[in-house]
């Protein structure tokens, strides 16, 4: 199959319309297979090569974990210490944010314009639940980390990421900012219909400001753990499992159940869809990097590529999918209650029309119905193109998601705004509320 990685990857870039790929495996300490196909600037007609750096998205958390596991073993911090700060609960360990238990939201904020960003990141700093109890992907978590980091080591976070990382591992594409600060040609980043990207700012890069090439993301998959402590290492691997395939470590996913081991990370924001996978009984490294945020050329190549080089391997080995969907069986009737905002409550009122069908009124939004389902974690979850009425919502979250437990006399649970997807401009904040409904 590998002998077929041209024609296959070239015709996945043309089905999916993702403007180029970068395709890298390593084995051992050294690259075997460097390629690249398609345009890194369509505009500017300007090919991908193989030295071309992408934006690497969440892949960066593999590059932040691993750094937080260096100032470890060095005895700048402790794994179980609590992160400083005033929490509800005691405060998140650096163990438990590095595995997306610390109790903080999922939350990005996504800004392309200069000055300030105007969603503050510390303005949804809040625990939702008592660190250690359950899983939640959280860029905030990864934030706290990078700011501990840099507390403890002195250094700007790229500046140690570059000296402790990847100048050791010879990753000489490496580089970490909003835009990337180094003298390689870069992929310019397009939206899934092909609309180019500016220079994107957040409040949280040690979460997903890296950029790299496709080598270096191999390489530094398959060599990260020589700079550590075998304990480090194994500890980074003691993965507490989310889902019946899969678990979280320290900045990787690993796999659980039948097929190979595999620690992986995908990344994704606008014009990035990237994945690491690192297959250790084999020995291998794989790494895909696109410039488009449709990650369906992404996965195409993932797949054809681990079909080749690591039979038994199954998607089911990187989905990070949390929640397991059920049907929604709460009984008929009208909830009314607040989504709390950060300037003031905003009212809701929900009606059970039926197990999958609920009646929206959200503030003086006309009523909107809408289906529901629930799941694992939560009673009821639906989706509605309803704006939040709410300064940071306002800005590009223009979507409502209502995921809520149903507790005696009310239902409990978050209102987050987002976007859904960038077909209709760029992607915008994800930004999650508390939500308290009482029974009429």
């Amino acid at each position: 199959m590998l002998d077929e990685l041209d024609e296959f990857c070239v015709r996945a870039l043309a089905e999916h319309g993702c403007a180029s790929a970068s395709v890298a495996v390593a084995s051992g300490d050294e690259l075997v297979l460097s390629r690249a196909y398609g345009r890194a600037s369509v505009a500017g007609r300007r090919p991908a090569t193989p030295e071309t750096v992408y934006g690497l998205a969440s892949v960066t958390k593999a590059f932040t974990a691993t750094a937080v596991c260096l100032a470890a073993d060095e005895g700048l911090l402790d794994l179980d210490t609590p992160v400083p700060g005033s929490f509800p609960w005691t405060a998140p360990t650096p163990r438990q944010l590095l595995r997306h238990r610390g109790g903080f939201p999922a939350f990005y904020n996504f800004h392309y314009g200069t000055g300030p960003l105007p969603v503050d990141i510390d303005r949804y700093r809040t625990l939702v639940r008592e660190p250690g109890t359950d899983f939640e992907y959280s860029n905030i978590g990864y934030h706290e980390l990078g700011s501990l980091l840099e507390a403890v080591t002195g250094q700007d976070l790229g500046d140690y990421l570059r000296e402790r990382i990847a100048d050791p591992l010879g990753l000489s594409g490496f580089g970490f900012g909003a835009a990337y600060p180094g003298p390689a040609p870069v992929a310019r980043r397009y939206s899934a219909d092909g609309r180019a990207y500016p220079t994107c700012f957040t409040g949280h890069p040690a979460a997903g400001a890296g950029w790299a090439t496709a080598g270096d993301v191999a390489l530094f998959a398959r060599t990260a753990s020589r700079l550590l402590e075998p304990a480090t290492v194994a500890a980074m691997h003691e993965a507490v499992p989310f889902n019946e395939h899969l678990g979280y470590g320290f900045g990787r996913v690993v796999s659980r159940g039948a097929g190979p081991v595999v620690h992986s990370h995908g990344g994704g924001m606008g014009g990035i869809a990237t994945m690491m996978i690192d297959v250790p009984e084999r020995e291998l490294s794989v790494a895909v990097l696109t410039n488009s945020t449709d990650k369906a050329a992404r996965d195409a190549i993932v797949t054809h590529l681990m079909a080749a080089l690591a039979p038994g391997f199954s998607a089911d080995h990187l989905n990070p999918t949390t929640e397991q969907p059920r049907p929604a069986t709460l009984p008929q009737g009208e909830w009314t209650g607040e989504i709390r905002a950060a300037e003031a409550d905003i009212p809701l009122r929900l009606t059970i029309l039926s197990n999958d069908q609920v009646e929206i009124r959200l503030a003086d939004h006309p009523p909107l119905t809408t289906p529901a389902t629930a799941s694992q974690h939560w009673d009821l979850r639906t989706i509605a193109p309803l704006q939040l009425p709410a300064p940071d919502a306002l800005l590009n979250s223009p979507s409502l998601a209502l995921d809520l437990r149903i507790e005696p006399n009310r239902l409990t649970g978050r209102a987050t705004a987002f976007k859904d997807g960038d077909h209709q401009g760029r992607l915008g904040p994800y930004l999650v509320h508390p939500c308290t409904l009482t029974s009429r």
